[in-house]
């Protein structure tokens, strides 16, 4: 290493431990600094790190060494940090790996959300990205945009994403105008992936399907900052930017190929000479295989438990008509099990204490604990499954060379559309690996989503819905309850383009019809409905309307384009609903208008009821019972209640009787009573209830 530069210190970002780089080794650059005579010289011509006791550290010998000497010490120190770090490369490759990708997330996250606000919030606040519009060059009138999002469903195919709006542009008049046009779509990427590319999609009047390399530039557009993704098109049609897997196109000469895939330069394909008969167009794809969606298959199945790994997806396309006359060798990642160690603690120790000395210069730092280098190989099983016209199998006789850092190499001697290796504990019976190669294509299109129900909190009518990807359900559930109380189902599994149609049962249904919400997992799921209550009696014993909202998933495969509209095929196709909510809307305080004549109350008043039983002997007081026909239980309840106090009975009895007398206004109970004390011989008792009676009523129609 050339030590005859510009002092300087620095340390190269693609070969940082933690930066982009994802090459086979690790190496780190770093350059003589202006302070390296703070180094200690020993005896051996080193510098004395920690507890190598190999000579003693004296300013006074510092200032005899002359710079030549030092020169040499840097080499030196400098070749020993680069064996340790491709030392631990080795070892820790797939670790340090896996800490980019937990990075890259993060930095995913705080550009989805910076300084701790929502997209929304950015949007109206700062000024910041805005799907909503579309920029279009052409002459004034002549061209015509509209959204299109009803057909966003069938927009996204295969591994596709969507991340912008679909947009239609029609032309006035074909004849009199000119293209190319240049078409400006805004978009939002909110979970980047380096094997992944932005492309524009257009489906022109005839539907045929076209893809488009756009020149992407973040500027201000209309007063508008984004993202735009920009293309120039002859023909117009419906538009839409999509996220899909990045496909390496290159040419295999006779004379063969080593190839490094760029979207992981771990994979590698080598072509010996003669491989084809003639020069070929290859493409490659790879979808990669976290650790956590290789768990969530795992979860599903306990026949998978002996599963350690996978690797990538690899997607393999060459011509049919040139088969392989040589052997492929593929090398593929596919991670070891990691096993925790004493050993491995003092390593990734020494390292960082090696290069935190480079960084700050310091020359007492400890190192505590030993470097050993472990040579263990893995004793796991390794097998290789291939797809062809999408049929799984397993590859038995190809030989696995297990290599250095958790990779793996074969020899590929036919064609198959899709590759992957699976790590193994203990062997698995055919039929589960070719279900789990199956799963774990199928899982790699699916998320996990959670259905969020929130009622406005002024008009309780209006219900807000969305569908929430698990990983960003946590942050979204903590913005909408700061507006009020949200009803959550359990999660659910949809891929991009599924539909939720939305049914009611209950005493509850919506204004609009049947709502759907369509799924993307890159835009926000939002829909606003709109409540009303089916019968305004119902749930007469609740103080609210009660109802359900089910959600019933409808796949792509289950829409078909129907003029501008993607429709159902078939109604008749919905399955059992995926998740249920509950509904509940308040109920409206009734006014009851009535006429003057149905208030007016004429009830027998208790102050007519005491004068008529004080008159009354206990002999009276039975036969009128007996005459108004009271239960015999009634009459017993009443001697029990007052044994002494004949009036007391009279009284008791005359009330329970009006009590059990139906509650309308026109009932005779005046005229009633008067025929039953007729009855009994008191007929003059019966003509002053009817008197007293008129009078109070002629008092309260005054009133």
């Amino acid at each position: 290493m050339d030590t005859g530069q510009p002092e300087s210190h620095q340390i190269n970002e693609a070969n940082c431990p933690l930066g982009t780089n994802t090459g086979d080794s690790l190496l780190v650059t770093l350059e003589k600094g202006p302070q390296e005579k703070r180094g200690c010289r020993n005896h051996h011509g080193g510098l004395a790190f920690g507890n190598r006791e190999e000579g003693e550290c004296r300013p006074e010998e510092i200032k005899k060494e002359d710079k030549k000497g030092n020169r040499s010490v840097i080499r030196e120190q400098k070749e020993k940090v680069v064996e340790v770090l491709k030392e631990l490369s080795e070892f820790h490759a797939e670790m340090l790996t896996d800490w980019r990708k937990v990075i890259s997330e993060c930095v995913c996250m705080l550009e989805k959300f910076p300084q701790g606000g929502d997209e929304d919030h950015q949007a109206s606040t700062k000024g910041t990205v805005s799907t909503n519009a579309c920029f279009v060059r052409a002459p004034a009138g002549a061209l015509t945009c509209e959204a299109a999002d009803t057909v966003s469903c069938l927009m996204a195919s295969g591994s596709e994403e969507l991340i912008s709006r679909v947009i239609r542009v029609k032309v006035q008049d074909r004849d009199a105008f000119h293209f190319p046009v240049a078409v400006a779509v805004p978009f939002c990427v909110r979970h980047r992936g380096g094997h992944r590319e932005v492309a524009v999609k257009i489906v022109d009047e005839e539907r045929r399907v076209s893809y488009i390399t756009p020149v992407t530039t973040e500027e201000v557009r209309g007063g508008q900052k984004g993202r735009f993704a920009e293309v120039k098109v002859y023909s117009l049609g419906i538009f839409a930017v999509v996220s899909r897997p990045k496909r390496e196109m290159y040419n295999v000469p006779r004379k063969g190929l080593s190839l490094k895939i760029p979207m992981d330069p771990r994979i590698c394909l080598n072509y010996l000479p003669g491989s084809f008969t003639a020069p070929v167009m290859a493409q490659t794809t790879v979808q990669p295989v976290d650790a956590v969606l290789l768990a969530a298959v795992k979860s599903r199945n306990d026949a998978y438990e002996s599963v350690v790994s996978a690797s990538p997806l690899l997607h393999l396309t060459h011509p049919n008509s040139q088969p392989l006359r040589r052997p492929l060798t593929i090398t593929l990642p596919c991670k070891v099990r990691w096993v925790k160690s004493v050993g491995t603690v003092n390593r990734l120790c020494h390292f960082l204490v090696l290069l935190l000395s480079w960084f700050l210069f310091c020359v007492s730092i400890r190192i505590l604990g030993a470097y050993v280098r472990s040579n263990e190989t893995s004793n796991e099983l390794l097998i290789v499954l291939g797809s062809r016209d999408k049929q799984w199998t397993v590859l038995d006789n190809i030989v696995i060379r297990n290599q250095k850092n958790g990779l793996v190499s074969f020899d590929l001697i036919e064609n198959f559309d899709r590759l992957l290796v699976v790590r193994l504990l203990s062997p698995l019976q055919p039929c589960h690996l070719t279900a789990l190669a199956e799963e774990l294509e199928a899982s790699a299109c699916r998320h996990s989503v959670t259905v969020v129900l929130q009622h406005g909190r002024d008009d309780p009518h209006s219900v807000f819905l969305a569908a929430l990807p698990s990983r960003d359900l946590s942050w979204e559930l903590n913005r909408l309850r700061a507006g009020g109380a949200v009803e959550t189902s359990s999660e659910i599994s949809l891929c991009e383009g599924d539909q939720l149609v939305l049914r009611f049962s209950g005493n509850i249904t919506s204004t609009g019809g049947s709502p759907r919400l369509t799924f993307h997992c890159q835009r926000r799921n939002e829909l606003l409905v709109r409540l009303t209550e089916v019968d305004p009696f119902g749930n007469y014993s609740s103080p609210c309307y009660k109802g359900t909202a089910l959600f019933y998933r409808v796949t792509r495969a289950e829409l078909e384009w129907r003029r501008d509209k993607a429709v159902l095929r078939d109604a008749k196709l919905l399955a059992n609903p995926v998740c249920k909510l509950p509904l509940s809307l308040p109920k409206k305080v009734r006014v009851i208008h009535r006429p003057i004549a149905a208030r007016v109350k004429i009830p027998l008043s208790d102050a007519l009821l005491l004068w008529l039983s004080g008159e009354l002997s206990p002999e009276e007081t039975s036969l009128l019972a007996s005459s108004l026909r009271l239960s015999r239980s009634a009459a017993q309840l009443v001697k029990l209640r007052s044994r002494d106090s004949p009036s007391e009975q009279a009284f008791y009895v005359l009330a329970m009787w009006r009590r059990a007398l139906p509650a309308v206004t026109r009932h005779p109970k005046a005229s009633q009573l008067a025929q039953s004390l007729g009855r009994i011989g008191r007929p003059e008792l019966a003509r002053e209830v009817l008197l007293r009676e008129n009078k109070q009523t002629a008092a309260h129609l005054w009133k």
